[in-house]
């Protein structure tokens, strides 16, 4: 069966052009035209993947986006905006958005993009596979799925995937750089603040205290690593 994609945007010419060019690549498209239109199309259509506009009527992309994330909702997605500044990036990727392009772009690219996070997916797709462990965490790289303490860990695809490049990674002092190029493999060169947004996320979810951080520790100067929680 096809992936179904949601497009939302409310120039016409830019749906069109999306939707044919998906349609191209094989995959089925619906559209929406209000960021209000996108929960209740995304509950009763059950998208795979959704490209978003940032300028929306009645409800802009970034509440749009915060708003799924609220209701644990975490399709994939692709941010999509008029505008050249790193203060919208960064702020779209911190309320769960797994990829941002600015407008204009090329047709191409956003189909490359698609694929790049369908790929990803359907890794988690295979069986169980190993399993990556640091104290009271679990992960699956396989199954896409991570537990702390036992209970399910909720990770937008970015999240988990940075999780587990440290976690293969553990006890190794890894550059903002390195991180960048191997979670974000195109378009972000230099733009390492995306990372530390990132890192932010996850130790808002793993750490119990997030200045004394037990799992992920700041290098100063360098980056990060992952370390095995001392008992």
């Amino acid at each position: 069966m096809a992936k179904l994609i949601l497009v939302v945007d409310d120039e016409p010419s830019i749906v069109t052009l999306l939707a044919f060019n998906l349609k191209k690549a094989g995959y089925e498209t619906i559209t929406a035209g209000k960021g209000t239109e996108v929960l209740p199309l995304v509950k009763e259509k059950h998208p795979d993947l959704i490209i978003l506009d940032l300028m929306l009527p009645e409800m802009d992309g970034m509440d749009v986006c915060k708003q799924l994330r609220q209701e644990f909702i975490y399709i994939p997605i692709i941010m999509l905006t008029a505008r050249d500044d790193e203060l919208d990036k960064v702020l779209g990727l911190e309320l769960g958005a797994d990829d941002y392009m600015t407008k204009p772009f090329s047709p191409r690219e956003v189909v490359a993009r698609v694929k790049a996070i369908f790929r990803r997916a359907d890794l988690g797709r295979q069986p169980q596979g190993e399993v990556l462990t640091a104290g009271d965490l679990k992960v699956y790289p396989n199954k896409f799925e991570a537990q702390f303490k036992d209970e399910e860990l909720l990770l937008t695809p970015k999240e988990f995937e940075l999780l587990v490049y440290m976690l293969k990674h553990k006890g190794i002092v890894l550059t903002r750089e390195q991180l960048l190029n191997a979670v974000w493999n195109y378009d972000f060169a230099g733009d390492t603040r995306i990372v530390d947004v990132h890192v932010s996320h996850l130790r808002e979810k793993i750490e119990k205290v997030t200045r004394k951080p037990l799992y992920i520790k700041t290098v100063r100067g360098l980056g990060y690593k992952f370390e095995e929680p001392k008992v």
